[in-house]
């Protein structure tokens, strides 16, 4: 009974939340969501309550301070490369920076475009201000591709790494050299077909699409097909044909296999070869639009 007075005399304290599977985009209870669209708004009531003729625009007051925000978040943003290769834990962990790197990277579409006024020309600010726009699109498709790829990457590898994959498709190809041996030219020139002309990636928007409409092995496959269903209809099928057959249907379930995964990797991959070097392109725009500002203005 004491032990239980005594238990019911202490506040009963919950056990801390687990956060072990919280994705980036939902850290702190979207806490930077939340910032960042605060932010957003603030800046849009300050240029639409303001009593100005012409509009605020980057040369105004307004302009400057919106200007100022926004450059010195574009530059703290790009620092996200760094912070990946320093190891900390809370308040400054890696997903509450790269939760704040997402959600802060898209209130600059409100910033950048108040800080502009809506005016764009041929110049080095309208520059600065279309790679912006490049990063974040680029970014935005990052955070697509990452939320929803490497599941699908995952169930399509069915445990295989991508050297297994490839070694598959190998193998098949030495039982096909082998099987090939007792057929007639013709026949063998269709497996010939299979071995010298398919590739398994191929040029960049092969590996994008995962298309490949003048594989060998698929046109080999629907010829020695088309040889076989004429055999079965004659009654007399050839077992070496049968047997190429059946190794061409399993080349082919391999190379979309590893085609699909390479077409994932590559989405996965290929932001970065664009938001990287935008971003760098953008800081040396902003470097000219400042300048050219402080220098001409």
């Amino acid at each position: 009974m004491a032990g239980g007075k005594a238990m019911s005399g202490k506040a009963v304290q919950r056990a801390p939340r687990d956060t072990a599977h919280e994705g980036f985009l939902t850290h702190g209870r979207m806490r930077w969501a939340k910032v960042s669209a605060a932010l957003a708004l603030l800046a849009t009531l300050a240029y639409a309550l303001v009593d100005q003729a012409p509009r605020p625009n980057g040369g105004t007051a307004l302009g400057y301070t919106l200007g100022t925000i926004g450059l010195l978040m574009i530059v703290w943003l790009s620092c996200i490369g760094l912070r990946k290769r320093i190891i900390t834990s809370r308040p400054f962990s890696l997903k509450a920076w790269t939760s704040a790197h997402v959600y802060l990277g898209l209130s600059l579409i409100v910033i950048g475009t108040l800080h502009a006024g809506f005016q764009l020309g041929w110049n080095v600010h309208s520059l600065a201000y279309v790679l912006m726009m490049i990063v974040i699109l680029s970014g935005i498709y990052g955070v697509v591709v990452y939320a929803r790829l490497p599941a699908q990457l995952s169930a399509n590898r069915n445990e295989a790494t991508q050297p297994q994959m490839l070694e598959a498709i190998r193998t098949l190809d030495r039982q096909l050299d082998t099987s090939a041996q007792p057929l007639g030219k013709a026949e063998a020139d269709l497996v010939r077909m299979s071995l010298e002309e398919c590739e398994v990636s191929g040029g960049l928007w092969q590996r994008l699409t995962g298309s490949h409409p003048k594989c060998g092995n698929a046109r080999a496959r629907d010829a020695v097909q088309a040889l076989v269903n004429q055999q079965m209809r004659s009654g007399k099928p050839d077992p070496a044909l049968t047997q190429i057959l059946f190794l061409l249907e399993r080349k082919d379930a391999a190379l979309a296999q590893a085609r699909r995964h390479i077409r994932m990797k590559t989405q996965l991959e290929i932001w970065l070869y664009l938001h990287v070097p935008m971003t760098i392109a953008l800081l040396v725009a902003l470097t000219a639009h400042v300048l050219s500002v402080f220098i001409y203005w």
